[in-house]
């Protein structure tokens, strides 16, 4: 069996070195690292990743909880995370809650128990107080949260400014002549939902329009329920003329329920949505949306948890939280023509 001794002397280091590059603990040079990489691939080495856990008191794995990883913007983080963690030697275990915060309690004290060495976490929806979050970081395991931020526990996050994002783009439903703007959110119990209705309602209070209650509609993140509200809304004979969609998919389940009734986007509806999905520039018309930096959510989240393993769980820090900027994408959903500009006049009157 090939040893560290052997690695270190066919790539012509000291074995310290190739420790270092192995644990991650000093920064090692990119020649010295690739002569390491060719002696163990040349060797066929192994590295014993859990007697070196035992002996650092570190695992090298990080835990990631997404709430639904079939929605392409946690895909996304995962992605960003990943990289970010290889980049360190970090080996990164993804598992999926579907926003229930008993499955979430049950990830949480799976990944304790595989003695991860710090969590990524997207809390799912909850009323309560997330004292199973608290109990984690309590025990030593970092935690940084994001996209969301749990009610009332101090934790170092990464997320966007949803409050601006929605607004701008609100408000440039407005500047397309729009007053019946209709909101479907996802579940209000999330920070990201309340401050995404937030921005919604400060861009109408801006322009002197009341908000109307029954244009405000609760979802829960999911196509089924973009879906469902949109059909609600639009059946009506005083539907609203344009809809602001608090993310991807529920957008998607409007476009169905909005070719079922063969409506025209935007000529009977414009419709704009809160994320940027990888189709939104190839659907017809293309989706205006308020893109998210995903992969950049998830890579600088990553970094943050490494650098509060690698700074000891023992030392007293401040909470960090990183907000991100999020960019407006005009497409041809919102556009204003002639046939939608008449209908959004006899709207107004």
């Amino acid at each position: 069996m090939t040893t560290i001794k052997e690695v270190a002397k066919r790539a012509k280091v000291s074995v310290g070195t190739v420790s270092h590059f192995l644990t991650g603990a000093f920064t090692v040079s990119r020649a010295r690292s690739d002569r390491i990489l060719a002696a163990m691939r040349d060797l066929n080495y192994h590295p014993n990743d859990i007697a070196r856990s035992l002996k650092l008191n570190r695992s090298h794995m990080l835990g990631m909880v997404v709430s639904d990883i079939t929605n392409p913007f946690f895909s996304q983080l995962v992605r960003g995370a990943e990289e970010a963690a290889l980049q360190k030697n970090y080996l990164l275990l993804t598992f999926n809650t579907d926003d229930k915060v008993e499955r979430e309690t049950q990830m949480l004290t799976v990944l304790r128990k595989r003695r991860v060495d710090g969590v990524l976490l997207v809390i799912a929806p909850s009323s309560g107080f997330p004292s199973h979050v608290k109990e984690l970081i309590a025990n030593g395991t970092p935690v940084v949260c994001l996209d969301r931020v749990p009610r009332g526990l101090r934790v170092d996050s990464v997320t966007v400014n949803n409050i601006r994002g929605t607004r701008e783009c609100v408000e440039h439903l407005i500047d397309q002549g729009h007053r019946k703007i209709a909101i479907l959110t996802g579940s209000l119990l999330l920070q990201t939902a309340q401050e995404r209705l937030q921005g919604y309602k400060q861009a109408l209070a801006a322009r002197k329009i009341e908000v109307d209650p029954r244009l405000v509609c609760e979802g829960n993140f999911r196509m089924e329920s973009g879906y469902l509200l949109a059909r609600d809304l639009l059946v009506e004979a005083n539907r609203p003329t344009a809809m602001f969609v608090s993310n991807g998919l529920m957008a998607l389940g409007v476009l169905k329920a909005m070719n079922e009734l063969q409506l025209k986007c935007p000529q009977d509806v414009a419709l704009a949505s809160f994320d940027d999905l990888a189709i939104s520039e190839v659907l017809h018309p293309p989706l205006t949306s308020v893109v998210q930096p995903a992969y950049e959510i998830g890579r600088r989240g990553a970094e943050l948890l490494m650098q509060r393993i690698e700074s000891g769980s023992g030392k007293p820090w401040r909470v960090t939280r990183v907000h991100l900027t999020t960019e407006l994408q005009i497409r041809g959903s919102t556009v204003a023509t002639e046939a939608a500009g008449g209908r959004i006049a006899s709207a107004r009157q």
